[in-house]
């Protein structure tokens, strides 16, 4: 069901993680939400950064807001967005570094590489008892930040499959991952129904792990089937949520993780076999690789697309002609009631700076409203492109004559 991204032509929105404003210096540390919020430093400071990070996407002039992952705690290359749930089920107990022989195959790099210092530097707790549902506090986090907006909040939160990539099993309860990974979907599943009762209807689930094991094994391999059955389990019941399902090639720190990156063998899995309505893609840092595989299903397109248009690995702030570019070039394969303007994957995760991320997303919305306007669309109203509202202007300007003018 489309609900944030209805009767909406080209909304423009990214993907989830936002950089922390310099003061947000607290974290979680595995503790309920609650606690934390009895601290009056931390639920000022959390309350205020995320008024902060909605009102910076709002001024940017997006469509469609997130929460900039800023529940997650402040960590080395975002390792909260996969330890977040771990730290709060049942089953998990401890914080150890993962041998080298159970890490994924992906994931095996030479000393001397950052990618390597990553991932021999996060630790991981054992699954040492049968896994079990506790809260994660998402209805409430949500509620916080989509009280400080009347436009669409998604909630995004990481897929269980892929969290299982990096857990040992130290209990005769489990025989093999796939039960671990059952589950924490089910756990998951029951989250994200807590989450649609308390009102929110657009749900970003991240990073199913289709596209890289298609690769490696095909995407009819037995392993894949079952995620897809898996993810299919942890959304089950999201009916009358608008769904998104996230994918990219890794964003630690803004580190590429794979060498293979082509959606070939897993288009028809995340476009057929897979529920849900919005299936987003890490296109700008791949040249738009793959954009053609799209042109079978242009006329009969079930979900929508969001197409990374800006990436969040350079540090070169987009302009709204580049990313007006990249629009065109998606309406080649993908018809404008289809297309969803994004970036490739968050800005957080020890990611680039605030001010950078801001200025992706101001290109982002400017160049929806480029390609709007071509069209003969509305256009989407651009605070920070409004010269009257200008922060640093020349002493004596006459900027109340310019008046205030959709960008």
């Amino acid at each position: 069901m489309f609900t944030a991204s209805a009767n909406l032509i080209l909304p423009s929105t990214v993907t989830g993680s936002f950089p922390r404003p310099r003061w947000f210096d607290v974290s979680m540390w595995g503790r309920p939400l609650d606690t934390c919020m009895l601290d009056i430093r931390f639920r000022e400071k959390f309350q205020d950064a995320l008024a902060v990070v909605i009102s910076d996407q709002e001024r940017a002039g997006l469509d469609i807001l997130t929460h900039g992952d800023f529940h997650l705690d402040e960590d080395m290359a975002g390792r909260a967005w996969h330890h977040y749930p771990l730290q709060r089920w049942a089953g998990f107990e401890g914080d150890y570094l993962q041998p080298e022989q159970t890490t994924a195959p992906w994931l095996h790099y030479p000393c001397g590489t950052l990618l390597n210092e990553i991932y021999t530097g996060w630790r991981w707790p054992h699954v040492v008892d049968k896994i079990e549902y506790r809260s994660l506090d998402y209805p409430k986090l949500w509620r916080i930040a989509q009280g400080k907006t009347r436009k669409p909040v998604k909630f995004g939160t990481c897929c269980s499959q892929v969290m299982a990539l990096f857990l040992d099993i130290h209990t005769p309860k489990y025989k093999d991952k796939r039960q671990v990974i059952w589950d924490m979907a089910e756990a998951m599943n029951k989250e994200l129904l807590a989450l649609r009762d308390s009102g929110c209807r657009c749900i970003q689930v991240e990073e199913p792990t289709f596209h890289f094991m298609a690769n490696t094994y095909g995407k009819d391999h037995e392993e894949v089937k079952f995620m897809v059955d898996a993810f299919n389990r942890e959304v089950q019941g999201l009916d009358d949520v608008e769904l998104w399902i996230h994918t990219c090639w890794g964003n630690p720190n803004m580190q590429r993780v794979m060498e293979d990156t082509s959606y070939a063998k897993s288009i028809e899995i995340y476009l057929e076999r897979c529920r849900g309505d919005v299936w987003t893609l890490e296109m700008r840092d791949r040249n738009q690789k793959d954009l053609e595989l799209f042109e079978p299903f242009k006329q009969d397109l079930k979900k929508k697309i969001a197409v990374g248009a800006v990436s969040h690995r350079t540090l070169q702030a987009d302009r709204p002609e580049d990313v007006a570019a990249e629009i065109r070039k998606a309406l080649k394969y993908i018809p404008a009631e289809r297309l969803i303007v994004s970036s490739d994957c968050g800005f957080g995760r020890q990611g680039c700076n605030r001010e950078i991320a801001f200025y992706k997303a101001c290109a982002i919305a400017q160049g929806c409203n480029i390609i709007r306007r071509e069209l003969g669309l509305p256009v989407t109203y651009v605070p920070a492109a409004d010269p009257s509202l200008q922060v640093d202007v020349v002493p004596g300007r006459d900027v109340a004559s310019i008046g205030l003018s959709a960008s």
